[in-house]
């Protein structure tokens, strides 16, 4: 069983242990991108808004407004494989500008089309689903780059940097979403999200990517049916899955039930929260380096998720702003211990060749389990009520701890750093 595999992630993530949280920034190839990747992330959640914004004023169908959220999160489903693999067979820099061209088009002609009052709410969904479909085209190739552009000893505390700077995002980008839209309309805000991506695309387009072994040719669904034999063969890529699919199911109830938390506290409130939650991720990143040398990547994990499930269960309780601040702020802490712990296990489970493949297939089973987690934990919220949810919520967390011990995140032959070819 998974469980009787030796040695570690653990051992790749222990040097990433080494040294300071920051000191991937310290690294121009890596902080170049880091600033980038913000603005851009910035830019995505003022998209967000705008769109959520926009069908409100397009329709008053409650139907419509929620087809909103699941224009952005079908191409998941549809089209996550084939990216990962499309981004193992060719150069993923150029596949990566591809990606952001893509999502500039889209959400600049979304912009015009608003501006100039020829949206429909068909038409928004439209371009809803073209940007959900280039950023999930783009997600492999992204997070399969991350070892290329670190030293391979900072690589836990890059990954955890990423997740600070989305969560940074996620505090920033909806307020200033809100105030853009208030002064100025959906249509600017969709504007300057297509502006956001040009620090990516000027960044990818200097980057002098070294030569990569094995870059495969065939058919999309060769190299996709390749990745799959990979996954059933191998151990590691199981566990990482199985635990992968076990927290996000169980943790999704707090960011999906967090605008009911919310709502007597109005839409600052709501922002402010997402800004406690967004510092505890930037507290917790700081913190991670001194956790990973006291504690295994499991014993992180298991500290994490049992945390994250009693501020689960805390959140349904409090009423007070500040105590539901401190909820938030502690849930941010524990959300990227375990985020980060599993994003570095899947970025090195796999040789370099096969890496963007298996991220396809650990980004699917964590965002389809956010996505279906929601749904699920909002209509069981419909019927027993909001505490009572994150309570089973707080309880499925707790039972899925029963992964841990059945498969760990222990495997041999894992490789941090990517296999340069020497000319």
């Amino acid at each position: 069983m998974a469980d009787s595999v030796n040695t570690t992630v653990a051992g790749s993530l222990q040097a990433g242990s080494q040294g300071s949280a920051w000191a991937p920034l310290g690294e121009p190839l890596f902080r170049s991108l880091w600033l980038a990747a913000v603005i851009s992330y910035i830019g995505t959640w003022m998209q967000n808004v705008g769109a959520g914004w926009l069908m409100t004023q397009l329709t008053t169908s409650p139907l419509m407004v929620s087809l909103v959220t699941a224009a952005t999160t079908l191409p998941v489903f549809l089209v996550i494989l084939p990216a990962g693999a499309l981004a193992d067979m060719v150069d993923r820099r150029r596949f990566l500008l591809a990606t952001q061209g893509w999502m500039v088009a889209a959400a600049a002609v979304l912009g015009i089309l608003t501006l100039r009052h020829e949206v429909t709410p068909w038409l928004l969904l439209l371009f809803t689903f073209v940007l959900g479909l280039g950023a999930v085209m783009n997600d492999p190739a992204w997070q399969a780059i991350t070892p290329e552009i670190v030293s391979a000893h900072r690589h836990e505390s890059a990954v955890a940097l990423n997740s600070v700077g989305f969560n940074v995002a996620r505090a920033i980008g909806p307020a200033l979403g809100g105030l853009v839209i208030a002064a100025a309309g959906s249509g600017v805000a969709f504007l300057l999200n297509a502006a956001s991506f040009f620090g990516v695309i000027f960044f990818l387009y200097r980057w002098k990517r070294p030569h990569y072994e094995h870059v495969e040719t065939g058919r999309v669904t060769d190299a996709m049916l390749t990745g799959l034999r990979f996954v059933r063969g191998a151990p590691v890529v199981r566990c990482v899955l199985i635990r992968t699919g076990a927290f996000s199911l169980a943790a999704s109830s707090l960011p999906a039930l967090l605008p009911i938390l919310a709502r007597p506290h109005g839409a600052t409130g709501y922002g402010l929260l997402l800004g406690s939650f967004g510092l505890g991720a930037l507290a917790g990143a700081a913190a991670l380096p001194r956790l990973r040398s006291r504690l295994s990547v499991d014993g992180l994990v298991v500290f994490g998720t049992l945390l994250f499930a009693a501020m689960s269960f805390a959140a349904g309780r409090v009423e007070a702003f500040p105590a539901l601040s401190l909820v938030l702020f502690t849930s941010g802490i524990a959300w990227i211990g375990i985020l980060a712990s599993l994003n570095v296990a899947a970025q090195t489970m796999s040789p370099p060749w096969l890496r963007a493949r298996a991220l396809s297939m650990y980004l699917l089973v964590l965002q389809g389990g956010m996505a279906l987690g929601s749904a699920a934990w909002g209509g069981l919220a419909s019927k027993v009520g909001v505490p009572a949810a994150l309570l089973y919520s707080s309880v499925a967390l707790v039972a899925g701890l029963y992964t841990v011990r059945r498969y760990r995140l222990t495997s041999q032959g894992l490789r941090l750093a990517p296999a340069i070819v020497r000319d």
